[in-house]
């Protein structure tokens, strides 16, 4: 099982860069030379951003993205659902009918509980820490 795909780690590399970016914007041709992500993937999820109002978007020759909210508003979670769909750890392997068991399953308790703790870590995690370095 892995915790992000490629796409929330691009997107991830790509909104550190814009934040560390001392520019105004950042242009698509910036983020592929220096993060090294192939162009037809960068441009998808910089869309994907854009539409989840993470990034603004700059048309024309003098384009480029900037972020649409702060560092401190941006966390793992977010982008994780955003690429990935809802975290979920445990789901009854009965999907279209209700276990007998729901009620009083141990297993989905405890599951529940490491979900909600781990969510918790996750929304802790945000761009700006991912910038700069806490004492």
């Amino acid at each position: 099982m892995k915790l992000l795909t490629r796409d929330t780690d691009y997107a991830i590399m790509a909104l550190r860069f814009i934040a560390q970016s001392k520019k105004e914007k950042v242009t698509v041709a910036e983020l592929v030379k220096e993060l090294d992500i192939p162009k037809p993937f960068l441009r998808k999820i910089l869309q994907i951003l854009n539409q989840r109002k993470l990034l603004k978007s700059y048309k024309g020759q003098a384009g480029g993205f900037s972020l649409a909210k702060t560092e401190k508003k941006i966390n793992l979670v977010d982008l994780i659902e955003i690429f990935q769909g809802e975290i979920e750890f445990a789901n009854c392997i009965f999907k279209n009918y209700v276990c007998p068991q729901l009620a009083t399953c141990k297993v989905k308790e405890k599951m529940d509980n490491i979900q909600e703790y781990v969510i918790a870590e996750l929304k802790s995690v945000t761009l700006d820490s991912l910038i700069h370095k806490k004492k």
